[in-house]
Protein backbone atom coordinates (compact mmCIF):
# COMPACT_ATOMS: atom_id res chain seq x y z
CA UNK A 1 0.00 0.00 0.00
CA UNK A 2 1.14 3.59 -1.12
CA UNK A 3 0.75 7.04 0.73
CA UNK A 4 -2.79 8.06 1.31
CA UNK A 5 -3.12 11.77 0.60
CA UNK A 6 -5.97 13.94 0.73
CA UNK A 7 -6.97 17.78 1.18
CA UNK A 8 -10.51 19.47 1.50
CA UNK A 9 -11.11 23.48 1.66
CA UNK A 10 -13.99 25.06 2.73
CA UNK A 11 -14.79 28.85 2.92
CA UNK A 12 -15.72 29.40 6.61
CA UNK A 13 -18.07 33.01 7.70
CA UNK A 14 -15.35 33.64 10.15
CA UNK A 15 -12.15 35.98 10.06
CA UNK A 16 -9.11 34.21 9.82
CA UNK A 17 -7.96 34.29 13.45
CA UNK A 18 -11.38 32.85 14.71
CA UNK A 19 -10.45 29.52 12.21
CA UNK A 20 -6.73 29.21 13.45
CA UNK A 21 -7.93 29.73 17.05
CA UNK A 22 -9.92 27.07 17.15
CA UNK A 23 -7.84 24.80 15.12
CA UNK A 24 -4.82 25.44 17.32
CA UNK A 25 -6.84 24.41 20.40
CA UNK A 26 -5.75 21.03 19.66
CA UNK A 27 -6.58 19.27 22.95
CA UNK A 28 -10.40 20.34 22.79
CA UNK A 29 -10.57 19.24 19.10
CA UNK A 30 -12.45 15.97 19.85
CA UNK A 31 -15.35 18.27 20.30
CA UNK A 32 -15.92 19.40 16.50
CA UNK A 33 -13.41 17.09 14.78
CA UNK A 34 -15.37 14.20 13.84
CA UNK A 35 -12.30 11.39 13.36
CA UNK A 36 -10.60 12.46 16.61
CA UNK A 37 -11.51 10.27 19.61
CA UNK A 38 -8.96 11.45 22.14
CA UNK A 39 -6.35 13.80 22.68
CA UNK A 40 -3.21 14.07 25.53
CA UNK A 41 -0.93 16.94 25.56
CA UNK A 42 2.33 15.61 26.43
CA UNK A 43 4.65 18.64 25.80
CA UNK A 44 3.67 22.85 25.59
CA UNK A 45 5.91 24.94 24.18
CA UNK A 46 6.48 28.86 25.86
CA UNK A 47 3.61 29.90 24.48
CA UNK A 48 1.44 27.08 26.21
CA UNK A 49 0.29 25.72 23.07
CA UNK A 50 0.50 21.73 22.33
CA UNK A 51 3.47 20.89 20.62
CA UNK A 52 3.44 16.66 21.29
CA UNK A 53 0.26 15.01 21.66
CA UNK A 54 -1.12 11.58 21.88
CA UNK A 55 -4.06 11.43 19.65
CA UNK A 56 -6.58 8.65 19.03
CA UNK A 57 -8.65 8.67 15.97
CA UNK A 58 -11.19 6.47 14.17
CA UNK A 59 -9.78 5.55 10.66
CA UNK A 60 -13.25 3.80 10.27
CA UNK A 61 -11.67 0.41 9.88
CA UNK A 62 -9.75 0.41 13.05
CA UNK A 63 -8.91 3.03 15.92
CA UNK A 64 -5.48 4.36 15.16
CA UNK A 65 -3.21 5.89 17.80
CA UNK A 66 -0.57 8.81 16.82
CA UNK A 67 2.23 10.97 18.64
CA UNK A 68 2.28 14.32 16.71
CA UNK A 69 4.91 16.83 16.92
CA UNK A 70 3.16 20.69 16.39
CA UNK A 71 4.44 23.73 14.56
CA UNK A 72 2.63 26.89 14.40
CA UNK A 73 2.95 29.72 12.07
CA UNK A 74 0.03 31.96 13.34
CA UNK A 75 -2.57 32.96 11.69
CA UNK A 76 -2.14 30.98 8.89
CA UNK A 77 -0.49 27.65 9.45
CA UNK A 78 -0.49 24.65 12.00
CA UNK A 79 1.23 21.35 10.83
CA UNK A 80 1.99 18.10 12.91
CA UNK A 81 4.36 15.10 12.06
CA UNK A 82 3.80 11.93 13.53
CA UNK A 83 6.72 10.49 15.60
CA UNK A 84 5.48 7.03 16.32
CA UNK A 85 1.90 5.52 16.47
CA UNK A 86 -0.05 3.00 14.44
CA UNK A 87 0.41 4.44 10.93
CA UNK A 88 4.00 4.21 9.48
CA UNK A 89 3.96 7.99 8.64
CA UNK A 90 1.49 10.42 9.08
CA UNK A 91 1.81 14.82 8.29
CA UNK A 92 -0.68 17.41 8.01
CA UNK A 93 -1.31 20.55 8.23
CA UNK A 94 -4.11 23.43 8.63
CA UNK A 95 -3.60 26.41 6.43
CA UNK A 96 -5.88 29.83 6.67
CA UNK A 97 -6.40 32.60 3.83
CA UNK A 98 -8.43 35.69 4.04
CA UNK A 99 -10.95 36.21 1.90
CA UNK A 100 -12.10 39.65 2.47
CA UNK A 101 -15.18 40.70 4.22
CA UNK A 102 -14.46 38.42 7.41
CA UNK A 103 -13.97 35.26 5.46
CA UNK A 104 -11.82 32.55 5.40
CA UNK A 105 -10.54 29.48 3.34
CA UNK A 106 -9.65 26.91 5.35
CA UNK A 107 -7.75 23.54 3.88
CA UNK A 108 -6.41 20.26 5.97
CA UNK A 109 -4.32 18.15 4.38
CA UNK A 110 -3.09 14.88 5.81
CA UNK A 111 -0.71 12.57 3.76
CA UNK A 112 -0.07 8.58 5.37
CA UNK A 113 1.73 5.81 4.57
CA UNK A 114 -0.37 3.51 6.67
CA UNK A 115 2.00 0.47 6.61
CA UNK A 116 1.15 -3.19 6.25
CA UNK A 117 -1.21 -3.91 8.67
CA UNK A 118 -3.60 -0.91 8.28
CA UNK A 119 -2.70 -1.20 4.50
CA UNK A 120 -4.33 -4.36 4.72
CA UNK A 121 -7.63 -2.59 5.84
CA UNK A 122 -7.43 0.00 3.32
CA UNK A 123 -7.70 -1.78 0.16
CA UNK A 124 -10.21 -0.68 -2.83
CA UNK A 125 -13.13 1.40 -1.84
CA UNK A 126 -11.70 1.63 1.57
CA UNK A 127 -9.27 4.13 1.29
CA UNK A 128 -11.32 6.73 -0.50
CA UNK A 129 -14.19 6.17 1.77
CA UNK A 130 -11.50 6.54 5.11
CA UNK A 131 -9.48 9.55 3.27
CA UNK A 132 -13.03 11.37 3.17
CA UNK A 133 -14.14 10.76 6.59
CA UNK A 134 -10.62 11.85 7.73
CA UNK A 135 -10.04 14.83 5.91
CA UNK A 136 -13.88 16.23 5.22
CA UNK A 137 -14.78 15.57 8.70
CA UNK A 138 -12.22 17.98 9.51
CA UNK A 139 -13.00 20.57 7.25
CA UNK A 140 -16.49 20.91 7.91
CA UNK A 141 -16.58 20.33 11.72
CA UNK A 142 -14.41 23.17 11.76
CA UNK A 143 -16.34 25.64 9.37
CA UNK A 144 -19.74 24.56 11.68
CA UNK A 145 -17.68 25.02 15.12
CA UNK A 146 -15.99 28.67 13.47
CA UNK A 147 -19.56 29.67 12.46
CA UNK A 148 -21.24 29.01 15.56
CA UNK A 149 -22.42 25.80 15.01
Amino acid sequence: MGVIRGERSVEIEAPVERCYEIAADIENAVDWQGSLKDVEVLERDGQRRPVLVETESDAKVKSVRARLRFSYEPPTVIRWDQERGDAKSLHGSWTFQRLGEGRTRATYALESAPGRILGMLLRGPAEAKVRDFLVGGAAEGLKRKAEGG
